[in-house]
């Protein structure tokens, strides 16, 4: 997380644990990969070391929207999925529901981040409930002030890929609607 700039861009320091995240595509995401959008473009499992009893929200988000050299919108984040029991996020609550890679295209490699944090409790989320048809009230996302809206604390896992456009952004555009 160091190495790819995400401590200190988007958290203020790298969890303990690396969370599995594989794409039905059959991509896996390993700390920094590039991963094309085609690649990412459904929701992907995760698995980590949850306490069955406990409850955790799961984030992806993009701190170089609309590019890394200038991230006015940082952070996009591409799903938000809070009160999950264990690690089964079937049965989470949908804040935002998952939305592949979309880098515009020539802005170069974007860092895609997925982060696990352990809630102390079962949570009431007062945020908006977002759909995968529409961009509205993604950008200018933060998950430390998420964090510290829910007292998340710091993430127990993560793990990042990179991206770049490929043929199926425009697909995804069209999707959100843009």
């Amino acid at each position: 997380m160091e190495k790819h700039g995400v401590v200190p861009d988007v958290i203020d320091v790298a969890p303990d644990q690396i969370a599995e995240v594989k794409f039905p595509s059959g991509a896996k995401v390993e700390l920094g990969n590039e991963l094309t959008p085609t690649q990412v473009k459904d929701e992907p499992s995760i698995q980590w070391q949850a306490d069955k009893s406990a409850f955790y929200t799961i984030v992806k988000t993009d701190p170089d929207a609309p590019s890394r050299k200038e991230p006015i919108y940082r952070e996009w984040h591409h799903w938000l999925v809070g009160n999950v029991p264990g690690n089964d996020i079937s049965k989470g609550e949908v804040l935002s529901a998952y939305v592949g890679a979309g880098p515009p295209q020539g802005t170069g490699l974007h860092r895609y981040v997925f982060l696990v944090y352990k809630q102390t409790g079962q949570l009431t989320f007062n945020e908006p409930r977002l759909t995968n048809k529409s961009g509205e009230k993604r950008g200018c996302f933060s998950i430390r002030k998420f964090s510290e809206k829910y007292n998340l604390g710091q993430p127990i896992a993560g793990n990042l890929y990179q991206a770049q456009w490929d043929d199926y952004v425009p697909i995804l555009y069209k999707q959100l609607g843009e």
